[in-house]
């Protein structure tokens, strides 16, 4: 794993609030030098990088006279309106100084979401590396909702992993990788390799600072999106950056666990809401899950929620576990009498335009457990 970042092509940086400001808000002037120097020391080797920066809200904390994180929603985002200005001042003077242009890309949940938006999002930061910029990415808390928030950086570093294809997740915090418990406990110890973190069952419920809104349980939650993806992730502190970046052996190390898959899987699995949800039967859970098959109506058992053909919609077993999402080819207004009955029944009594799959597997995908990270 540590080889593959050494051979990396591209890599997606993240950085936290934490890691970039004082105790007290504002940007810390050094700890982002820090951060550049070392991003524009391993483009020097060939490799393309994309910052996921958090700290806008931070930087602008102090500016206004905020002496913590707001809770409410308009001071988070007058504060971000402020701190973001701040922020890319700082990436574009000390990018800068190394010749190197930076963009910045702001994105929402919907951003990801939506297909379309989706493409655009890609097509952005795959010219800004073709250009030899620097993408710097960051939520755009000022527009954001409670609703359409991802709530954190890491979440929002793993699908643009997935997104731009990376060869590696690095993720800074201010702590130095992934302990048995919380660093401050007596006994805890670091872990230096995970080989599944689906597997893991570690104590993460303590907040982390009180700058930032990630924790340990977001990061482990970022590792199982990008792993599952057949992306390596690396947890490290940020003034470790460049030792992380070149697959030194630093941080915790979390090897990847399934295959690389086609954009469109990712971004069905990972970056969409699901309209609605299908019931299935048993036996349509293991043809889907185990065969790998398309889901036909004779394994749908009930539905909920209101969809139209072409919506993303979760498949759930007979225990109420999601087990797969996919691309609905009917409605919510046209299923109903198609549960249960099987193809040459559905030809006979609604015609044969209804004798295809409910969710074909070219436009299905089965979903990963997920990890069992920390308790609350």
């Amino acid at each position: 794993m540590r080889e593959a970042l050494r051979r990396a092509e591209r890599i997606v940086v993240k950085v936290g609030s934490s890691s970039l400001t004082t105790a007290a808000g504002g940007i810390d002037p050094q700890r982002v030098q820090n951060l550049v120097d070392a991003v524009v020391d391993v483009r020097a080797h060939g490799t393309q990088v994309v910052l996921i920066s958090s700290g806008a809200i931070a930087a602008g904390l102090a500016p206004l006279g905020l002496l913590r994180r707001p809770r409410d929603l308009a001071t988070q985002q007058a504060a971000a309106s402020v701190g973001q200005g701040l922020l890319m001042q700082e990436y574009t003077e000390r990018f800068g100084m190394h010749g190197l242009r930076v963009g910045q890309v702001l994105l929402t949940v919907d951003d990801l979401t939506r297909q379309t938006t989706y493409k655009n999002a890609l097509r952005t930061l795959g010219k800004l590396l073709s250009l030899q910029a620097v993408p710097v990415v960051n939520e755009n808390d000022t527009v954001a909702t409670h609703e359409i928030r991802f709530g954190d950086n890491d979440r929002l570093a793993a699908l643009v992993a997935q997104q731009v294809r990376a060869d590696a997740l690095v993720l800074l915090s201010d702590v130095d990788g992934l302990y048995t418990a919380h660093p401050d406990e007596p006994g805890s110890q670091r872990i230096v390799h995970v080989s599944d973190v689906d597997m893991l069952e570690v104590d993460t419920h303590k907040a982390g600072s009180a700058i930032g809104s990630g924790g340990m349980t977001t990061k482990l939650q970022a590792a199982h999106i990008a792993t599952s993806a057949g992306i390596p992730v690396v947890l490290a502190r940020a003034d470790q950056a460049l030792a992380a970046m070149t697959g030194q052996e630093v941080g915790t190390g979390f090897a990847p666990i399934g295959k690389r898959r086609p954009r469109r899987l990712l971004w069905l699995a990972h970056a969409t809401n699901a309209r609605g949800r299908l019931l299935l039967d048993e036996g349509a859970v293991r043809a889907v899950v185990e065969r790998k098959a398309s889901l036909l109506a004779a394994g749908v058992t009930g539905l909920e929620g209101d969809f139209v053909a072409g919506d993303p919609v979760d498949l759930v077993g007979p225990t109420g576990k999601v087990v797969a999402r996919g691309l609905v080819g009917f409605g919510s207004d046209e299923l109903p009498e198609m549960l249960g009955r099987n193809s040459h029944e559905l030809s006979q009594r609604l015609g044969q335009q209804y004798e295809r799959e409910v969710v074909h597997r070219d436009a299905l995908v089965v979903l990963a457990r997920r990890p069992r990270a920390g308790r609350s």
